[in-house]
């Protein structure tokens, strides 16, 4: 029979420092080669780790490390409606992101070998070696949401090479600030949690679970944000699995209870139609992990 809080104990731990040492190679990396390229060293460019192992929510599972490489020379604007750039008094830039991004693939191959560098539609994959671990290179303009008042929120921005116009906007600073704050107030519980339930995932596929398979870990993560923080903190783990996966089971059987619920840089609605999953996709999915587990 499973020792679900021996193995919940084991799932809830951070990677360890050797891996963490790897992921801060392949960052160092990616900023010499930035930093030795020519065509980008006068530009305002930001190189940073995001994703699961900015968050601290990855687990062993977990394949490429996202590095953002965030040129902030220019911004990609979203007005409110009624505005324009003009009502802002912005005026067009002159670099172009395509540009941008054959840039930072040549400052790539400069810097790791051609046959190390592979262009994606969205990022580049630099393979891993015994020194760094494999790592997807996303370049970003700035994003900006404005307001009526001028203020706005800083985002990121990348454009695929092909396929239809899509916007692809993320919050990583909101995400990581917002993350920290709940684990905290949870007694360091909310990123444990999301370790523990991006296992039970993968465990669950694994096991030919079909409804754990179009589950991807940031929607896990988003999920436990969305759990009140009063769900966490009990004696066991077990316990904490318990009242979350409870409380987001009920929370997802009909859109009513969770269509206001975010992502975790609360900037973006985590069920709509513009997201690659659906709110009935996870709700099958809590309630299979529910049976997995062995609650009644």
């Amino acid at each position: 029979m499973q020792d679900w809080e021996a193995k919940f104990k084991e799932w809830a731990k951070p990677p360890g420092t050797t891996e963490e040492q790897r992921i801060a190679n392949a960052e160092r990396g990616i900023k010499d080669a930035i930093r030795g390229a020519s065509a980008l060293n006068n530009r305002d460019i930001r190189v940073f780790v995001q994703g699961s192992y900015q968050n601290n929510t990855n687990v062993r599972q977990d394949s490429d490390v996202d590095i953002a490489v965030v040129c902030y020379d220019v911004f990609i604007p979203q007005y409110p409606k009624g505005t324009t750039k003009e009502t802002f008094g912005h005026i067009d830039g002159d670099y172009a992101y395509g540009r941008f991004k054959t840039e930072i693939e040549q400052a790539l191959v400069a810097r790791f070998g051609r046959s190390a560098v592979e262009r994606g539609n969205k990022a580049f994959d630099v393979h891993e070696n015994t020194y760094r671990v494999e790592a997807d290179v996303v370049p970003f303009f700035e994003h900006r949401r404005y307001s009526v008042s001028g203020d706005y929120e800083s985002g990121v921005e990348l454009q695929p090479d092909v396929g239809q116009p899509e916007r692809v906007i993320n919050w990583p600073k909101q995400h990581y600030d917002n993350g920290v704050s709940k684990n905290k107030v949870t007694g360091m519980r909310y990123k444990s949690m999301v370790r523990i339930l991006k296992c039970l995932r993968n465990v669950m596929a694994e096991n030919q679970c079909h409804e754990a398979e179009p589950i991807p870990g940031f929607l896990l993560e988003c999920l436990t944000w969305n759990v009140p923080n009063a769900r966490f903190g009990h004696k066991t783990y077990r316990e904490d699995v318990r009242a979350c996966l409870a409380f987001l089971f009920n929370n997802t059987r009909s859109d009513e209870k969770c269509s206001e619920w975010g992502e975790v840089s609360d900037l973006k609605y985590l069920f709509r139609s513009s997201q690659k999953w659906t709110r009935q996709q996870a709700n099958s999915f809590l309630n299979k992990a529910w049976a997995y587990i062995g609650f009644v």
